[in-house]
């Protein structure tokens, strides 16, 4: 799951992103407010996906535990004007039996914008 779920991402696919969550799911990306709900999760996504040019991640560890998953990594983010910013990140997937039901983003993207 985690590596079709990465390459969606780094793929810009906010569909097929969206195919991996639950109905409910509760979403958090960094300081961003909490968005509930895979459609609305999706439109988010999408947004973001607009507003770079490409990600890119890299998974150094991941660990599965019960009802979930962790994974630690770098992500690579190309902006618009092509500069590119690298920053760890941390990412906690609890999961049911519909999908992924909590999703949270630990990273520091404050001068992604910038």
């Amino acid at each position: 799951m985690k590596d079709e779920l990465f390459k969606a991402i780094d793929g810009k696919d906010a569909v097929k992103f969206a195919s991996f969550l639950s109905p409910e799911c509760r979403f958090k990306f960094g300081n961003y407010p909490d968005v509930s709900g895979a459609g609305n999760i999706q439109k988010f996504v999408a947004g973001f996906f607009e507003s770079i040019d490409s990600l890119a991640h890299v998974i150094e560890q991941s660990w599965d535990v019960p009802g979930g998953l962790i994974c630690h990594g770098q992500v690579t983010y190309t902006r618009k004007d092509g500069s590119t910013m690298t920053v760890p990140f941390e990412n906690i997937f609890k999961m049911d039996s519909a999908g992924i039901c909590e999703y949270m983003i630990f990273i520091d993207a404050s001068e992604l914008y910038r």
